[in-house]
């Protein structure tokens, strides 16, 4: 923690993340207020925010949280807040999020440390990109990984072996046979911005 700047928060106990993963299957990734206004009435208790300024944000998480949810804000994708620590102190101290998402394994620590959900967020592009991800496992610094693009069965399984940690397939994935396909290979649930599939 940066000296001078203790803001580690008594919040409310957090939900128990593995079984909200486990029963939800699907998570809604929303880019929009329109798609927000769907998901609101949905079943899944968990959503992950995928849009917003450093202005709208806290109304946006206050919106799901007023509908029961859990709600992980996707913190490289929020405008106006940069790759810092203190970017996790704003949406600890200006928002009721439950967590964030990121790439950057430094905000996923740092976001762990002050109490909220972390999930860390990687990119398969290719071989060599699997190479690195798989010499940071098992990723005890975070409560859930997540593997994108999420349509790769062999790799999802090839990971979920390397650790304990939870793990959600994201992006690719438009059809509930994707959805079947890679919870089989060890993904606890999957993420998605199609969110027909939310309501199947």
């Amino acid at each position: 923690m940066k000296s001078g700047r203790n803001i580690l928060l008594k919040k409310k106990p957090l939900p128990d993340f593995a079984s909200i993963l486990a029963e939800a299957k699907v998570i809604p990734a929303v880019k929009s207020i329109e798609e927000l206004d769907r998901i609101l009435a949905a079943k899944q208790k968990i959503v992950f925010v995928l849009f917003g300024d450093i202005l709208t944000i806290p109304d946006i998480v206050a919106r799901l949280k007023g509908a029961g949810k859990t709600v992980l804000v996707h913190l490289d994708l929020i405008e106006g807040l940069n790759s810092r620590d203190v970017a996790v102190d704003f949406l600890a101290r200006a928002t009721q999020a439950d967590g964030i998402l990121s790439t950057k394994a430094t905000l996923v620590k740092y976001a762990k440390n002050l109490g909220l959900l972390a999930v860390q967020r990687f990119f398969v592009l290719d071989s060599m990109a699997l190479l690195n991800i798989e010499r940071q496992f098992p990723l005890d610094y975070a409560d859930a990984i997540e593997i994108l693009p999420g349509l790769m069965p062999k790799v999802i399984r090839r990971l979920a072996r390397l650790t304990n940690r939870p793990i959600i397939a994201g992006g690719l994935i438009s059809e509930q046979e994707d959805v079947l396909s890679v919870l089989d290979a060890g993904a606890v649930a999957v993420s998605t911005s199609k969110l027909d599939l939310v309501f199947e």
